[in-house]
């Protein structure tokens, strides 16, 4: 993290020089010091991330094909004057334990264009769908099976 606001400060900067750097140290040095000191953050987190980075940009893969394919399912959905939409409310159970992981599991699928999740309560999820057809299979998707992936190396 450090790396990264030193790099942040120099691209901000527009330019490389010897006070830019001199000053990008100290003020990188300071920002990551507060961050380890009042956002519980440390280099042992830092580190954790780093090995589950695979796992995490396969998530983000997955949750970018999975907007754009819902975009089209709900665009056609929509401009379908033949299909009758049929919303519904689906409950399911999750397995997740972490409280990061349930809020990364409720927003992808709250940016996933024609599902909204209502509520969470302990481990039940009430998600509204567009259309019963998007409902399918919605509590073994792809999402959970990442995040229960990225979960089991947490405690490894």
């Amino acid at each position: 993290m450090y790396f990264v606001f030193l790099a942040l400060w120099i691209v901000l900067n527009g330019k490389v020089t010897v006070e830019i750097i001199s000053f990008g140290l100290v003020i990188a040095a300071a920002l990551y010091w507060f961050i380890c000191k009042f956002m519980d953050y440390s280099p042992k987190k830092e580190l954790w991330a780093l090995k589950k980075l695979p796992l995490i940009l396969q998530y983000f893969y997955y949750l970018v094909k999975e907007i754009v394919i819902a975009n089209f399912a709900t665009i056609r959905l929509l401009l379908s004057s033949n299909y009758v939409i049929e919303p519904t409310l689906v409950h399911f159970k999750t397995t997740l334990k972490t409280d990061t992981a349930k809020f990364l599991l409720a927003n992808s699928i709250t940016l996933t264009p024609g599902t909204i999740t209502v509520s969470i309560e302990e481990n039940c999820f009430t998600v509204h769908c567009l259309d019963k057809s998007f409902a399918e299979e919605i509590e073994s998707s792809v999402f959970v099976k990442l995040l229960e992936k990225m979960e089991e190396r947490q405690g490894a």
